[in-house]
């Protein structure tokens, strides 16, 4: 039998929106999804959110924790205006930008003193799969439905992704050609293929429906974010690092 939900379990209306709209899309998704994953009626769910385009607004802006949720006053939440879906990405990748590892790389011609090619490429990898990570819900939200919303499509893959992609390009390029780094291939292809390793590892793996990753010891069920951060770096790093010279090669002596 269907149990009521007390008035605080907003977060676990999230979380539940969440988990319905990254499995079915939008369009596919009811509000009798979201109810079944709670055990609760339908209609308790008009209590926290009017319909299924407000469940996946709060899915959206909340899931991460990167806004507060709203005061048990403020429920039922609505679904807003059109177009407001498309400012909260909006908002958000412009907040992340002036903060990047990758903004303030591009804003130098070479890495600061004392620091490599390798060492300056692996803490900007590390920085955005961290913010990554930190924002896997919005970003996995995002990707499944942005499709289904055209606005919230153009901004996610106009003025997120080709964006990040072009700037990683744009970084690779400056530091291959001033031969602090190694590009190993066509420059585009690459700098998508860093962004792709770290969209993988910090988003999609976490709703990968093969489960446990072979090679994990007994009773853990994932790696943490320090085991992968540490992995992709140190694979980016040594597959860009440029060929030592003959001096170091040979202590000196030629």
């Amino acid at each position: 039998m269907p149990r009521r939900m007390p008035p605080d379990r907003f977060a676990a209306v999230v979380a539940a929106s969440a988990q319905v709209f990254v499995a079915h899309g939008f369009q596919r998704a009811q509000v009798q999804d979201v109810a079944d994953v709670l055990g609760v009626s339908k209609g308790a769910l008009y209590g926290y959110a009017t319909g299924k385009l407000a469940l996946f607004s709060a899915a959206l802006r909340y899931a991460d924790g990167v806004e507060p949720l709203p005061d048990r006053s403020m429920l039922p939440v609505a679904p807003g205006l059109p177009g407001d879906l498309a400012a909260v990405v909006r908002g958000r990748l412009a907040a992340q930008l002036p903060d990047l590892e990758l903004t303030a790389a591009l804003l130098r011609d070479e890495p600061p003193d004392g620091v490599t090619g390798p060492q300056e490429l692996t803490a900007v990898v590390a920085d955005l799969y961290r913010r990554l990570s930190a924002n896997r819900f919005g970003i996995k939200l995002v990707d499944r439905c942005a499709p289904e919303f055209s606005e919230l499509g153009q901004v996610w893959f106009e003025d997120g992704r080709s964006l990040q992609m072009g700037a990683m390009a744009d970084y690779l390029r400056r530091r291959g050609a001033s031969g602090h780094l190694v590009v190993p291939g066509v420059v585009e292809l690459v700098a998508r293929t860093v962004v792709e390793l770290c969209v993988l590892w910090a988003v999609h793996r976490h709703w990968d429906p093969a489960g446990t990753p072979v090679g994990l010891p007994a009773g853990r069920e994932d790696f943490d974010d320090d085991e992968v951060v540490d992995m992709l770096t140190q694979l980016l790093a040594r597959g860009t690092a440029p060929a030592p010279s003959v001096a170091t090669k040979t202590g000196g002596r030629r």
